[in-house]
């Protein structure tokens, strides 16, 4: 790990105000929907970040860390290391502000998430998982050179997805949990340090995939774990096979635990919203209805996060098609 990196700190509120108006030019206030599902369901609000310009939340740290960059850095280039959104994200600031972009993506990724970092003006180097994952926590690939954008443990970037938490205390103030799918954790560090800053007695629940729960397994141990039998799923865009030791220290004193729901109950969850509310979720957008149907959060409010629809629309058909033939929730 390089030496150079910022020691892990909170995110302060004014850091998080302040990035607001740094991104406002670029990512939409996204609405909070509030899902109707009658007599014996909790109270569901989404936060439906799939409407964001690249289709997922990742916008908003793209864009802050972007905005960030000193001029030398801008000439360099910035790359980062992605399954999709994050370098559709930063591929996407990066042409706003007029700077060369090169992600190391995921060679196993959608094709539709491939396609449009390519369409954003991306150089693409695809890589297996496990060569992605081992660039994670080394910073670097060999060949890529620029300035590197983390694309969840980057204080900028993190800052940038708080900015999600205080639009969903103004649309909902009663909210008493936020629920939102982790995966390297940047998502949940983010939105979790706006809530708690604001209104600590609020719950902030994360949400795995059974088939990639690392965080639940950490939190459980007191310390950062590796999953054991990973599982690669069409939750393509959450559940790390572990949790880096950085991001543990970050989610520790905000995330009040992980809700692990099975692939069927995501299956279900994308189905759910499509039929009641026309929503195209993908997997890891899925989780926080999922995990909100579990009834673990309570009875609501609860803020579940979609955290993006970037999915291959087949793919989508063909899960509706499954989870049709499973009994409802």
């Amino acid at each position: 790990m390089p030496a150079q990196l910022e020691a892990v700190r909170p995110i302060e509120l004014a850091e998080i105000v302040e990035a607001r108006k740094r991104i406002a030019p670029i990512i939409a206030r996204t609405p909070l929907f509030r899902l109707e599902l009658g007599a014996g369901y909790p109270d569901i609000r989404l936060k439906l970040e799939n409407l964001q310009p690249i289709n997922a939340y990742k916008i908003r740290g793209a864009a802050n860390a972007v905005a960030m960059l000193s001029e030398s850095e801008r000439r360099l280039g910035v790359w980062t290391i992605s399954a999709g959104n994050a370098g559709q994200g930063v591929a996407y600031a990066a042409r706003r502000a007029g700077v060369p972009c090169t992600v190391v993506g995921i060679e196993t990724a959608p094709a539709s998430k491939l396609e449009r970092m390519k369409a954003l003006g991306a150089r693409l180097v695809l890589v297996s998982y496990e060569g992605a994952w081992e660039a994670l926590d080394d910073r670097a690939f060999p060949g890529v050179e620029g300035t590197f954008i983390h694309p969840f443990d980057d204080q900028n970037f993190i800052t940038g997805h708080a900015t999600m938490g205080l639009e969903i205390l103004e649309d909902a103030p009663d909210t008493v949990a936020v629920i939102a799918a982790i995966g390297g954790g940047g998502l949940i560090t983010g939105v979790g340090s706006a809530i708690k800053a604001l209104r600590p007695e609020i719950k902030v629940w994360g949400a795995e995939p059974e088939t990639a729960a690392p965080f639940s397994l950490s939190f459980a141990a007191g310390s950062p774990q590796a999953f054991p039998n990973w599982k690669a799923s069409f939750v393509d865009g959450a559940g790390g096979q572990s949790v880096f030791p950085r991001m543990f220290e970050r989610m520790k004193p905000i995330v009040d635990g992980s809700i692990v729901v099975t692939l069927d109950q995501t299956m279900q969850a994308m189905r759910l919203m499509a039929e009641k509310a026309r929503v195209i979720a993908e997997g890891a957008g899925a989780l926080g209805l999922a995990g909100a149907l579990t009834g673990k959060a309570g009875q609501g409010p609860i803020v579940a996060i979609v955290s993006g629809g970037n999915i291959d629309l087949d793919t989508f058909c063909e899960i509706l098609a499954s989870a049709a033939r499973l009994p409802k929730p």
